[in-house]
């Protein structure tokens, strides 16, 4: 179990209370995390707060997928490591920006069906937010979070190898940046590079979402959202080498 003197959180009793209050006798979440998540939650009001978006109210999941985000990293890399003993740092470093990337955390967040049990402020969800994979993949690090909080990194690890096994066995070598590749495909097809520009910036400062447009003269554009401009672009470049290899 992970010490509470170094991965404790912040409380807040009412709000602890009240968020206990509306979970404690839902049968169908715990038994939900239980049977996908293969975690038996002792603290059911951690676990809704990471299901809890910043527009729903003060106790979301922000603090949660930071941590998540750490251990995944952390689980992923050195599973990376004793896999590939002969490969240089680059070629880890991409195979590991490619398996926690949000598209990766958010497609591994609608296999265990974790849409369903998103909590979302009503400007939110009709701006389609339960959609998103920017706040599906920050919701499913910020489960993996509170799974590490309770039960410690083998817990946690057992449940990133569980569903992230067959994305990594499925990179048949390490991946290119799509950006990178984006630039070699308009080289190889003698087009400009591609141009990136930002569409809009919209939420909070502490929690911002990026939609960049991603385009090359004469042959098409995409776009993509992301919580920062990098991974906006980076998603966007990934959006349009899909359209390309169709």
């Amino acid at each position: 179990m992970a010490d509470k003197r170094f991965f404790g959180t912040k409380t807040f009793p009412n709000q602890e209370k009240a968020l206990k209050a509306k979970i404690m006798n839902n049968d169908a979440f715990i038994s939900w995390i239980e049977k996908n998540l293969g975690h038996r939650p002792k603290d059911p009001a951690l676990f809704l707060r990471a299901m809890t978006h910043p527009s729903h109210g003060n106790s979301d999941y922000q603090r949660l997928e930071f941590l998540g985000d750490r251990v995944l990293g952390l689980v992923i890399a050195n599973w990376l490591y004793d896999l590939f003993p002969r490969e240089p740092e680059g070629k880890l470093s991409r195979r590991l920006n490619s398996l926690v990337s949000g598209a990766s955390c958010a497609s591994i967040a609608r296999i265990v069906g974790l849409p369903q049990w998103l909590r979302l402020g009503k400007q939110a969800r009709d701006d389609g937010a339960a959609a998103s994979d920017n706040v599906l993949g920050d919701v499913m690090e910020a489960m993996i979070g509170a799974i590490f909080l309770e039960s410690g990194i083998e817990a946690a690890g057992k449940l990133i190898h569980k569903y992230w096994a067959p994305l990594v066995t499925g990179q048949e070598s390490a991946p290119k940046h799509p950006k990178s590749a984006l630039q070699e495909w308009a080289a190889a097809h003698n087009r400009r590079p591609p141009v990136y520009e930002i569409v809009s910036r919209t939420g909070p400062q502490h929690n911002p979402c990026f939609t960049i447009q991603v385009s090359i003269a004469g042959v098409g554009e995409a776009s993509a959202e992301g919580s920062s401009k990098q991974e906006a672009q980076t998603a966007a470049a990934q959006a349009l080498l899909d359209i390309l290899a169709q």
